[in-house]
């Protein structure tokens, strides 16, 4: 009876009927009240999002597996004291970390989550130590700012220690502790075709079952049943992503109708019927032409008009994009799409590379796993496939203790195999690893260089090309981003990976309709996803409705309290809305979340400088500018605040450097004729002002601060030709007083004017 019940639970885990599940698995353990039935329990309550329920029936127990589970249940409910108790029993000092890998990866979250980053990068390094398919861990380091470079994680020790696992006759990784007549192999058909002849998605599927699925790395969603009629040992189980019990519940968007998610062939994207129009390389990038929606800032009484908080590094880039040239897609169903290009990018140069699906290819199925939302322990959530075969009765799988590992049967894979299987996995692991982690590091462009190494069809995958969207966001190039988060979105329409980055870029862009289309698809796509009411609160910052536009950026705070881009951007429309005060408090609850988010030590920094505390504000830009060395905007203002201090020297230093960092962008050019006029260098800023001419012909500041340059040489008729020239081109009305004054007392001597 037991045997039945156990495997009927099972059976209706593997098909997704979790109250079946906890109503048999409640009779399973009326009848059999044991710690391993209750383990189960748990498991059915985890997988139906009711992580407070398997809290209280676990509570007390001593099992590891129970303190596992029980740890997972505390960490959802945010009750990290508890979630570390378990894991590290404070009377067992010695103990072992109950689930390997996946024990250390949790109990690196709870330590990073509770400030201890120097424990949580330990934990995570012995995750991955022990698997290093543990990706979610490199992830992790990667975004603390401790992670080695892929090739040193992902090297040839790791690929050993996959291959001592899944050698038939091979011996099990020490680390995971596990006998050896548990190693026996498992039916074929439990694991379907081997990563030589399988399709990425197919290969993607595999590894789920064969490698996360064991219960020495926690993943899986059911044990598997012995076959004797015994008490098993259920020893894993999970809750479900939440995107995949909403897949069957939500059309398809739009984009996505053509497609058959189930189906082998979905619809194809093709290369090859029209190649891409390019521009003139000649043509000057957009952004060159410098704030078209505020224009320059007006900081300490000079002409520097506010243009608002942006949301990326370049608060002062062009959000302008009007040379764009149309590039036909040819989907399966013989429709084209247009979509927007600029000519002369990075990616033309690719040959379609990120359009270029293969026949063979489902987006639908090899992408589905990156709509998992952004929450909490996310990866501990994470919902894969059975190991047993839903075709296939458990009874002809044995049982496996804690910690073991279930090697692939030999006749589905030889030596030769595996140890190739490994080396291409690793190679694979080398390549994203590395690109991910010049990313969080903002070496950008190196990063999209090792991206281009990639194969196609893992290049085509929406999660790479989220990656090389947020790469272009920030270098400032909207165009090249909007376009790669575009085909990340066809290519993983319910994936919300960068959907955040995506409306931001969009903001900037002045995209109001493709933005607008963005939030209410997303919207649709899942409403309980923080990203999709940061799209939705970009959609109305950028009707100026602040207001409003800042309660959906703390809706999505409400849903992800550790999302820190929802934080940033609440801190973003407290300052457009001059409420000062509640935007530090944004601003320091998204470094209480990632203390390496720069753009909250920048805010805080433009609030401080706005506020004229010069000493707080320079703190400020020198911390964003630790975590990111490569912004010109950073240093800009950083450069700002040190002549606002009078410590002009400095400011001049870090001027240049940001001049030389992005010679595209006009503002370190503009403040660096701020300072020289202040140091009385009048020629020196002219020859600035004349270069900066060039860039943006139409910005009033620079025709008014020359003016008033040769008003300081008494050139009067220069001075007020340039005052001419700015009011002409239509200055904000703060700067048109201030010009017409400085008209008005052209003749007045500058000693006069001082004293007047």
């Amino acid at each position: 009876m037991e045997a039945i019940l156990t495997d009927c639970v099972q059976n209706s885990l593997r098909h997704f009927m979790h109250r079946n599940a906890i109503f048999i698995c409640e009779r399973l353990c009326a009848e059999f009240p044991s710690e391993t039935n209750m383990q189960l329990l748990a498991g059915c309550y985890l997988h139906n999002s009711q992580s407070y329920a398997a809290y209280h029936i676990l509570k007390g127990m001593q099992m590891a597996q129970s303190r596992y589970l029980f740890a997972l249940s505390c960490s959802q409910m945010d009750l990290l004291k508890e979630a570390e108790a378990a894991l590290c029993p404070a009377n067992e000092p010695g103990a072992e970390i109950p689930n390997g890998a996946a024990g250390h990866y949790l109990l690196g979250l709870i330590y990073r989550y509770t400030d201890r980053r120097k424990s949580a990068v330990h934990h995570f390094k012995q995750a991955l130590s022990v698997d290093p398919l543990m990706w979610a861990a490199y992830e992790e380091l990667c975004v603390l700012g401790a992670a080695e470079e892929a090739t040193a994680v992902f090297g040839e020790a790791a690929a050993l220690c996959i291959q001592k696992q899944y050698l038939p006759h091979g011996s099990a990784s020490p680390s995971l502790n596990m006998p050896n007549e548990d190693r026996s192999s498992v039916s074929s058909r439990n694991f379907g075709p081997g990563p030589d002849d399988a399709s990425p998605s197919q290969l993607k599927h595999m590894q789920g079952n064969n490698l996360r699925d064991i219960p020495g790395k926690y993943h899986g969603a059911a044990a598997i049943q012995p076959s004797n009629g015994g008490s098993s040992n259920i020893s894993f189980y999970n809750t479900p992503s939440p995107m995949v019990s909403q897949l069957s519940g939500v059309a398809p968007p739009p984009l996505c109708r053509n497609a058959q998610p189930n189906g082998p062939n979905p619809s194809i994207l093709s290369a090859d019927s029209s190649p891409r129009s390019t521009v003139n390389s000649t043509i000057q990038a957009p952004r060159r032409k410098f704030v078209d929606e505020g224009k320059l800032r007006k900081i300490s009484g000079r002409l520097f008009s506010d243009s608002g908080p942006r949301r990326s590094t370049r608060l002062s880039g062009d959000a302008g994009a009007n040379t764009n040239v149309s590039a036909t897609l040819v989907v399966g169903n013989g429709t084209s799409n247009s979509s927007k290009y600029l000519g002369g990018s990075k990616l033309s140069s690719m040959a379609f590379r990120a359009m270029t699906v293969r026949k063979s290819q489902s987006w639908t199925s090899e992408n589905i796993d990156e709509g998992i939302r952004n929450e909490t322990f996310d990866d501990s959530r994470s919902n894969t496939t059975l190991t047993t075969s839903s075709s296939s009765p458990s009874g002809d799988t044995r049982s496996l203790e804690q910690g073991a590992t279930i090697p692939i049967s030999a006749a589905i894979m030889n030596g030769s195999g595996v140890i190739s299987g490994a080396s291409e996995i690793m190679g694979l692991l080398r390549t994203l690893g590395e690109g991910y982690r010049l990313s969080c590091m903002y070496r950008c462009k190196e990063a999209l260089d090792v991206y281009l190494k990639l194969p196609l069809k893992h290049y085509n995958t929406g999660w790479v090309l989220s990656q090389v969207g947020k790469a272009y966001f920030e270098l400032v190039d909207y165009l090249e981003a909007e376009w790669a988060f575009s085909l990340a979105h066809q290519a993983s329409p319910y994936s919300l990976e960068g959907m955040d980055m995506y409306s931001t870029v969009l903001y900037h862009l002045k995209e109001d309709m493709k933005l607008s289309y963005l939030a209410q698809e997303l919207i649709s796509t899942d409403r309980l996803a923080p990203q999709s009411w940061c799209a939705m609160g970009n959609c109305y910052s950028l009707q100026k409705d602040h207001e409003t536009a800042l309660r959906n950026f703390q809706r999505s705070v409400q849903l992800n309290p550790r999302f820190a881009y929802a934080h940033t951007l609440c801190g973003h429309e407290y300052v457009a809305l001059e409420d000062f005060e509640n935007g530090i408090k944004s601003y320091q609850s998204a470094l209480r979340v990632d203390t390496r988010h720069y753009n909250s030590w920048y805010g805080l920094g433009m609030i401080y400088l706005r506020q004229e505390k010069y000493e707080f504000s320079e703190h400020h830009f020198r911390m964003a500018f630790q975590i990111n060395p490569c912004s010109s905007v950073i240093m800009c203002y950083l450069g700002t605040a040190l002549h606002a201090l009078k410590r002009d020297d400095e400011a001049l230093v870090i001027m240049e450097t940001a001049i030389l960092a992005d010679k595209k962008n006009p503002l370190p050019m503009y403040q660096k004729a701020n300072i020289l006029v202040s140091l009385g260098i009048f020629n020196e800023a002219l020859e600035v002002l004349e270069e900066l001419k060039e860039y943006i012909p139409c910005e009033s500041s620079v025709f008014a601060l020359m003016g008033n340059i040769y008003k300081r040489h008494n050139m009067h008729e220069k001075a007020m030709l340039h005052f001419g020239l700015a009011l002409d081109l239509k200055p904000p009305a703060t700067d048109v007083a201030a010009i017409k004054s400085a008209i008005e007392k052209l003749h007045v001597p500058d000693e006069l004017e001082e004293e007047l």
